[in-house]
């Protein structure tokens, strides 16, 4: 446990193609990491043209929070689901998570994810 009592939360967000969520979605159940919110995004890449040209495409964002136990397995299952993406279009981060709430039962932290 962290000195606030809490053990480490992490915030893991993924941006990947629209074509791949339900790839993500599969690997993630087989690790058991079943809730996450996912959005549609616009991502702005530079682009191959002469100078500061950006490009727009689709795509989705995956936010999974969750407990420590669970970043390794949840970023196996999620580079197992996306390994394929030859566009290099793919990506993780990893971000440190204060605190979870639950708004229902008031369960904080660990529980509450």
């Amino acid at each position: 446990l962290t000195p606030s009592g809490r053990s480490k939360l992490k915030l893991i967000q993924a941006v990947v193609d629209s074509d791949a969520l339900h790839l993500v979605q599969q690997e993630l159940n087989r690790v058991e990491v079943f809730r996450l919110t996912v959005s549609d995004i616009q991502v702005y890449e530079r682009g191959d043209g002469p100078g500061m040209t950006f490009d727009s495409r689709p795509g989705m964002r995956l936010e999974i929070a969750v407990n420590e136990n669970f970043v390794r397995p949840t970023l196996e299952a999620l580079y197992r689901a996306l390994e394929g993406d030859e566009k290099d279009r793919s990506r993780i981060y990893v971000l440190p998570l204060k605190d979870a709430i639950r708004i229902r039962t008031g369960e904080r932290g660990p529980e509450a994810i």
